[in-house]
């Protein structure tokens, strides 16, 4: 293991050198990308999974068996489809985030308080009125759980497809340190990894998640 002072000239000769904020840099554009396509298969999905007892029954299992695949068992596929390449990534990120969401999304809908339902159809609201001002507002601190879940399932695959293949990202520095025998780069690139992971978490997810605790009432100022 290195030392103390090992890891801090190795994370110093990095950030002077720019190969951490490069591949911090890469990382992260991959990593917005991938969740972003993950959010936008995910909702619709998981939407209608909640609402048809058909698809929860098939569509809805099916996430949750494959919710529990580890992301690297998605890399042999993605090398067969796409080659070493950017999409190989991107696909891994992907499969990673988004059975996670549909699961949330549809369990965060589906355990909704039923009196929140009738006393919204007793007012009035039928279909897309009822979802849209009772149903997903109601929902919404556990949707938010369910999303910063398949952020930290997201981030997961997206080092495991960058050690695999990568021209820029995390994963790259760390399979330079690895077979360079460099000990420091390899904690450090580590570090670096958790701290993001960290810092994502409490700076974006937790202050939403905060903010709808104190609006809903479930937290106090």
């Amino acid at each position: 293991m290195p030392s103390p002072q090992g890891v801090w000239a190795s994370l110093v000769a990095g950030v002077r050198d720019h190969t951490l904020p490069v591949a911090i840099a890469a990382s992260m554009g991959r990593m917005l990308v991938g969740y972003g396509l993950a959010i936008s298969f995910a909702l619709p999905v998981g939407l209608a999974v909640a609402r048809c007892d058909l698809l929860r029954d098939t569509v809805g299992a099916a996430a949750v068996g494959l919710q529990t695949l580890p992301s690297i068992c998605w890399l042999p596929l993605a090398l067969l489809w796409f080659g070493l390449s950017e999409r190989a990534i991107l696909f891994v990120v992907v499969m990673g985030a988004t059975f996670c969401i549909v699961t949330a999304l549809n369990d965060s809908i589906r355990n909704v308080p039923p009196l929140l339902v009738k006393a919204g159809r007793t007012l009035g609201a039928r279909g897309l009125a009822l979802d849209g001002r009772v149903v997903l507002p109601a929902a919404l601190p556990a949707i938010v759980t369910g999303l910063k879940l398949g952020w930290s399932f997201a981030w997961r695959s997206l080092m495991a497809g960058e050690l695999l293949y990568s021209e820029k990202g995390l994963g790259r520095v760390l399979t330079m340190g690895r077979d360079l025998g460099d000990m420091a780069q390899v904690v450090v690139t580590i570090i670096v990894i958790l701290v993001l992971g960290l810092a994502v978490n409490q700076y974006v997810f937790g202050r939403v998640e905060r903010s709808l605790g104190m609006r809903w009432g479930l937290l106090s100022e």
